[in-house]
This record gives C-alpha cells, sequence and structure tokens, in this order.
C-alpha cells in the first residue's frame, strides 16, 4: 500500500530492507508491541525494548532514531489504512460524497483513530516537531483544506483548516474522554456541529 509516512524524510514510502534487517526490525516491533502489552506505552523505554531483544540499545537507536521514531513505526500500518480509507476508500470518508459530509467523517473517523490506538498516538505526537510537520500530519490537514474549497469556502481556508485538525489534538481529546468522562459520541455530534456551522457561514 501506497501512503504519506508518519516519519519526515521518508516521502517515498518504505525503504526495502535485507532480509536479515527486515527480521531484525520485526522482532525489536515485536518485542515493543509485547512490552506495551504487558506494561503500557509510557513504560516502553528503549533500554527495556533492547533488553527484551537481547540486542545493544544503540542498535534500537540505530534503528528508530528515537522513541518517538519507534513510536511512528509502530503506527505505520494503522496509519496507512486510515489514510487509505480518507483517500480511496468508500463514501462518506471516502471521495463519491459531499465535501461537507466528508469533513463530518473524517472527523468521527479520526477521533475513533485516537481513541483505538490512544497512547501510543500519544507518544508519536510527543514533539512539536512531529506533531505539526511530518507529511501524514499535514496531509490531513491538506485533506481538509480541499474539503473546505470543495464546499466553497474561499477566505483563508488552508488557516481554518489548521484551526478545525487543532481540535483532533489526541492529547485533547484523551484528555476529554479518560478525565472529564465525555462520551465519544458527544466528542463527534461537536465535530459535526462544528464544521456544518463553518461551511454554513462560509
Amino acid at each position: 500500500m501506497s501512503y504519506i509516512p508518519l516519519r519526515p524524510g521518508s516521502l517515498a514510502g518504505p525503504v526495502t530492507e535485507r532480509s536479515d534487517a527486515a527480521r531484525n526490525r520485526e522482532r525489536l516491533l515485536d518485542a515493543a508491541r509485547e512490552l506495551i502489552a504487558e506494561c503500557g506505552v509510557d513504560s516502553l523505554t528503549m533500554d527495556r525494548l533492547a533488553g527484551r531483544a537481547g540486542v545493544g540499545k544503540g542498535t534500537v537507536f540505530r534503528r528508530f532514531g528515537s522513541r518517538t521514531g519507534l513510536m511512528m513505526t509502530l503506527l505505520s500500518d494503522s496509519e496507512a489504512a486510515f489514510q487509505a480509507r480518507f483517500m480511496f476508500g468508500p463514501p462518506p470518508l471516502g471521495p463519491g460524497a459531499p465535501g461537507l459530509e466528508r469533513l463530518i467523517a473524517f472527523g468521527s473517523a479520526r477521533i475513533e483513530y485516537v481513541l483505538e490506538h490512544g497512547d501510543l498516538v500519544r507518544a508519536a505526537e510527543s514533539s512539536v516537531q512531529s506533531r505539526y510537520e511530518v507529511p501524514a500530519a499535514l496531509l490531513w490537514q491538506r485533506h481538509v483544506e480541499v474539503l473546505l474549497r470543495e464546499e466553497g469556502m474561499a477566505a483563508d481556508p488552508a488557516l481554518m483548516a489548521m484551526t478545525l485538525i487543532s481540535t483532533l489534538d489526541p492529547e485533547r481529546l484523551l484528555h476529554a474522554v479518560r478525565v472529564q468522562g465525555l462520551a465519544p459520541e458527544r466528542l463527534m455530534s461537536t465535530w459535526r456541529e462544528l464544521v456544518t456551522r463553518v461551511v454554513g457561514g462560509r
């Protein structure tokens, strides 16, 4: 599957690896998934991963660059699937529905995605650069901008898209559900109301 990657500097998609390198990568990722299942994302450190996989810590850093890079790699498959749904999948999330319907569906799908992958998404977006400048994040914003333009918005749709995307921030969504006790359906309903008013007031 072709997709816009989470990690910067890899616009061509996954890099072809030697078979032994690919096996080592999968062993590390399997070990990371085991540790997350056992202890949670916040307890996963590069030291613990190296110990579980039986490799040196330097090997882990050379493979993923940083803890954030590891989290992004763990999310790659699910992010590719999410992108495929809104770029090529059936309407209303995919092409074929009016822009407003697709906007509503995109926000609802993104909320579901963040709540499903929870702490992994939060950890992958732990730096300002990874949160705002990775190609995947720029793709989400551009997608919303295109749909706003399709609905006839001419007054700075790029800035409006950035503003709308900010309401889907993982930290905010997770806090709303876990701490404030808001139901996901309420978040989705509010997203629907927000984008409907934005488009209606263009």
